[in-house]
């Protein structure tokens, strides 16, 4: 089965990655810390913003902002750095990440709210704590003024859109349909189904195809645009490739 595009275009991605065989990627505070201490750093290299975040133990949950076509970048940068630590800390070989990051890009500020909620009450919904508050690491308490937000939070819709600490609680202490979530599926598929009928242009498969360091980046670049519609030869002529060439790496 072939997998489904990255969408790496500017916009809002909620993005999610597990430790290999489900293990845990944070053990203490500190590793806790220092991830959130790399997405910031990230943040201002890639220009991107957070909207939202929860690091569970073996896996995390961001809604980011970027505001050019740099999601693999930002992320490859953040998940390499932190495996780096991780690896050199507790004297481990091999990968860390359980594989790609998984990303779903979302066109719908409606359901933009929706999401956050879902991301915040992860802790609950696994039963960890009995109340949001009781969590350390999410951004739950920086919404309510209990922490000092991480200085990539500071644009956060939360605290763009709801002034006071009390109406953000109150923004949190509202239903919301899990159903909606679904809808966010549909609006990243729409994305990519008006993609393939629309915008299978050479202008936007340069666009797709630039600004990798790497022949690693240019693959999956190859990969996503054919993942997108974009035929053999019109990638290895973007790329000044043989149409063989393509084909091996599309098999890898």
């Amino acid at each position: 089965m072939a997998r489904k595009p990255r969408l790496d275009m500017a916009g809002f991605h909620h993005v999610v990655n597990r430790g290999v065989e489900k293990r845990n990627i944070f053990i203490d505070q500190d590793d806790y810390k220092y991830f959130l201490e790399l997405i910031c750093a990230g943040c201002l290299e890639y220009k991107v913003d957070v909207h939202s975040y929860c690091l569970m133990s073996n896996h995390y949950h961001i809604l980011i902002e970027t505001r050019e076509d740099n999601l693999s970048k930002f992320m490859r940068a953040l998940n390499a750095k932190y495996a780096s630590y991780f690896n050199r800390k507790y004297k481990r070989v091999g990968h860390l990440w359980q594989g790609r990051f998984k990303s779903w890009y979302v066109s719908s500020v409606a359901y933009l709210y929706t999401l956050i909620k879902y991301i915040e009450f992860n802790p609950l919904e696994a039963k960890m704590v009995k109340e949001l508050k009781d969590y350390k690491f999410s951004s739950y308490n920086s919404f309510l003024d209990n922490d000092k937000p991480i200085a990539c939070l500071e644009n956060s819709l939360i605290f763009n859109n709801y002034k006071t600490a009390q109406e953000r609680k109150e923004f949190f202490e509202s239903d919301y349909d899990k159903d909606d979530l679904k809808m966010i599926a549909k609006t990243s598929n729409s994305v990519v189904s008006t993609l393939n009928k629309k915008e299978l242009s050479i202008k936007t498969l340069h666009k797709l195809l630039e600004n990798f360091e790497t022949k690693t980046e240019r693959n999956e670049k190859i990969k996503d645009a054919s993942a997108l519609g974009y035929s053999q030869s019109k990638i290895a002529k973007v790329l000044g490739l043989s149409q063989p060439a393509i084909t091996s790496i599309l098999k890898k």
